[in-house]
């Protein structure tokens, strides 16, 4: 899996240890699964509190919402939003939330800026309006709706007009524990030489205990070993409303009915380890339950997932785990079932013993390990469709371009009295990772292109100009004869000698001032960096140092026509392009290379202008042919523009990368399409640079906003499901170079054309 493709944080909402109920267990046991399978990615959790003291809660618990204040919700969605979460895995019960049927977790999720995946452990059969309303809305919100039966996704699909595709099946998960005798426990509790029935979980009238217990009796008879044990607090919310009325109601039936010498309480809440051990000794599992709408219960696939026998009334989870004689169903409210049921099974060893493998067999593809991965997968799945949940309609390319004021806040925040700083982590300079002289070129051919556009910007440009200058002079190395790249935050070259790359472009960027009609700068002092660094770019075997050569030759040959040396160099580098086109392209594959990769439409660009200054046809042709291809290749869905990802590129014969898409990508094209439209007339050329430079406006596949209009900034890419919020040098100066471009371009336009740009 890729850097880009992995995802790296997840987190839950809902409740969790050591708030003792069902739900605070399995997200407390997923998210254990989910970073043992997966450690590489960061799992934490939002926990509804009940109480204003909260909980004293484990590490993965970063931020706590109280139930009852909404405010909580906004904050918490707030919280989750500027974190950089990847997607959000939402644990929902209507009773865990504030607000009527617990509808204050909407206003969360209205909030969010990613996907959310949500697990429902409650399916109503027969909701009310309002409960049908909340879980609608939930669909609505959610890129997928987990439910851990089939009974969950039919309810969903039949009851609740919710479309199968958008529903996951994934089993509650369960502890992987190994296949035991239950004597290897027993002595542990005092049961060794007896029958053990067991039934664990918190307590509650709905759990029908009571009818377990009437049954003992007729269970005692024909086995006076059998002992019932009762693991389990009685529930928060009961004890809080009234006391241990229910289990001293459990104790007196059974002094009643004169087997209290076999029932056995373990009146605590139970961690896992210990619960398990428990699950072990019982010889049968028994869940008498009042109704049969209960969608999921952890207890029954922790019992089914360890071999246990199960004795149990059918409710809507039992139904589907004991199938196929995986364990016993009895009617509801019937102790004389439940006996005979038991009974049976305590005289039939092989039964017992054939149930239980089978349970155990089926428990396994349950294991929390699996579970987990099916989590993760469905994370990805949810990340790479989120932008579909995002825009309900389809993107479309401009038809008319407004272009925005050009705003060089971000650009001056990025610059100091060193240079531009590479990298921003958001949008406030990284110092960390300091300077380059690939940004501080871009910064000055950006400089040059505007130089004289607005009087009010035109002195900050040449302040500016006059820092990148200053940068590119300090990192002539001239021992070396090239330029350095990389410069620390303290002002210490990382380098003798830097990229052939970040070489040449420097090169592009002198020879643009070099070749502008406005003086930047000292344009001797420009002069003489550009000479010094063409020896060493004859010696460049990188095309891309071939393409960003040629184009600072051309942008120099515009005033300097006569300099047959730099002529020279520049056909001689367009002769190497023209020998890589004619080596790999084929009728289906027009380019230079058999990986289309980055800076692509600069190399059409390159030997187009050359073949056209050069008046070499074969050039001219070749570039525009390679030009009309990327085009088309970087053309998506509604006619938008996508540029080739970075994860992975475009390999001939092979599938080619829509993600990450990168500003630089955009730029290239809106420039590449604008020589194109000026050495050929065609209006048409004009039109894809306008729908390149929409790609910054949110034209994309998105439909986001890449160029942040508030600071003048661009956020760093587009990734499958959002923003790359960080908005960098390289991005910032990919989207003003474009504006620039489109700017002037607006200025030249003398012919209408079906797309135009209108300048405000």
């Amino acid at each position: 899996m890729s850097h880009s493709s992995q995802i790296r944080q997840v987190a839950f909402i809902g409740n969790h240890l050591p708030r003792k109920c069902g739900l605070a267990t399995f997200t407390h046991d997923l998210v254990a699964g989910l970073q043992t399978k997966h450690p590489k990615t960061n799992f934490w959790v939002l926990p509804m509190n009940d109480q204003p003291e909260g909980y004293d809660y484990p590490p993965p618990v970063r931020f706590e919402i109280r139930d009852n204040k909404l405010i909580d919700y906004k904050r918490a969605a707030d919280f989750l939003n500027i974190n950089d979460v990847d997607a959000v895995c939402l644990q929902h019960e209507y009773g865990i939330f504030g607000g009527e049927y617990g509808k204050y977790i909407l206003d969360l999720l209205d909030e969010l800026k990613m996907p959310v995946i949500t697990t429902l452990h409650t399916i109503l059969k027969d909701p009310c309006s309002e409960q049908r309303d909340i879980l609608n809305e939930l669909a609505d919100r959610s890129i997928r709706l987990v439910t851990m039966s089939q009974h969950g996704i039919d309810f969903l699909r039949d009851i609740y007009g919710i479309d199968q595709s958008k529903i996951a099946m994934i089993h509650h998960g369960i502890h992987d524990v190994p296949f035991v005798d239950p004597s290897y426990y027993k002595d542990q509790y005092g049961v060794e030489g007896r029958k053990l029935l067991l039934t664990f979980g918190l307590l509650s009238p709905g759990k029908g205990l009571e009818y377990a217990i009437k049954a003992l009796p007729a269970i005692v008879k024909e086995h006076p070993e059998a002992v019932y044990m009762i693991v389990g607090a009685t529930h928060p919310h009961v004890k809080a409303h009234s006391g241990e009325s229910y289990r001293e109601s459990l104790v007196s039936l059974a002094e009643e009915l004169g087997v209290a010498d076999h029932l056995m309480f373990q009146n605590r809440f139970v961690e896992t380890e210990e619960l398990m051990q428990y699950i072990g000794a019982a010889d049968i599992y028994l869940t008498p339950y009042l109704s049969e709408a209960q969608i999921t219960s952890g207890t029954l696939a922790y019992a089914l997932g360890a071999g246990k026998a199960v004795v149990s009334t059918p409710y809507w989870h039992a139904q589907e785990l004991l199938d196929e004689e995986r364990g016993v169903l009895v009617g509801f409210k019937d102790p004389d079932a439940i006996a005979t049921a038991t009974i049976d099974l305590l005289d039939d060893d092989v039964k017992r013993n054939t149930m239980r493998k089978k349970a155990y067999q089926y428990g396994r593809s349950m294991v929390w390990s699996t579970v987990a991965d099916q989590y993760m997968e469905l994370f990805h799945t949810g990340r790479n469709e989120y932008r579909y949940i995002k825009s309900s309609h389809k993107v479309q390319p401009p038809d008319r371009l407004i272009l925005p004021d050009i705003n060089l806040t971000h650009l001056k925040t990025l610059s100091d009295d060193t240079g531009i700083f590479q990298h921003a982590i958001y949008t406030i300079p990284d110092a960390n990772h300091g300077y380059c002289i690939d940004d501080n070129a871009r910064a000055l051919l950006f400089c040059s292109i505007l130089t004289g556009h607005d009087p009010e910007i035109d002195p900050l440009l040449h302040q500016l100009a006059d820092r990148y200058q200053t940068f590119i002079h300090y990192a002539w190395n001239d021992g070396k004869k090239r330029f350095r790249n990389f410069m620390s935050y303290d002002r210490r070259w990382l380098e003798e000698v830097g990229s052939t790359d970040s070489h040449a472009r420097t090169l592009w960027a002198l020879g643009a001032i070099l070749g502008s009609d406005h003086h930047l700068g000292d344009r001797t002092l420009c002069s003489n960096l550009f000479i010094k660094g063409l020896d060493a770019a004859e010696t460049f075997n990188s095309p891309r140092s071939w393409m960003f050569s040629i184009l600072g030759c051309s942008a120099y040959l515009k005033r300097y026509g006569g300099d047959r040396r730099v002529r020279k160099l520049r056909d001689e580098l367009a002769g190497r392009l023209m020998s890589l086109y004619s080596e790999n392209a084929t009728s289906d594959w027009k380019w230079f290379e058999n990986t289309v990769t980055y800076s692509n439409a600069r190399m059409a660009e390159a030997l187009l202008i050359s073949g056209y200054d050069a008046q070499n046809n074969q050039w001219a042709d070749a570039g525009l042919a390679a030009l009309k291809w990327l085009t088309k290749v970087q053309t998506g869905k509604g006619g938008i523009f996508r540029p080739i990802g970075s994860d992975g590129w475009y390999v001939k014969g092979g599938k080619r990368a829509i993600f990450d898409q990168q500003p630089v990508e955009a730029y290239t094209q809106v420039s590449a399409s604008l020589s194109a439209w000026r050495l050929t007339g065609d209006a048409r050329w004009y039109d894809e640079a306008v729908r390149a430079f929409g790609w910054f406006l949110g034209a994309n596949d998105l439909g986001v906003e890449v160029y942040d209009p508030e600071i003048g900034g661009c956020r760093d890419g587009l990734h499958a499901d959002r923003l790359n919020e960080n908005q960098g040098a390289e991005s910032t100066l990919a989207y003003l170079l474009a504006q620039a471009e489109m700017i002037m371009a607006s200025k030249e336009l003398k012919c209408p054309s079906k797309t135009q740009a209108i300048l405000v």
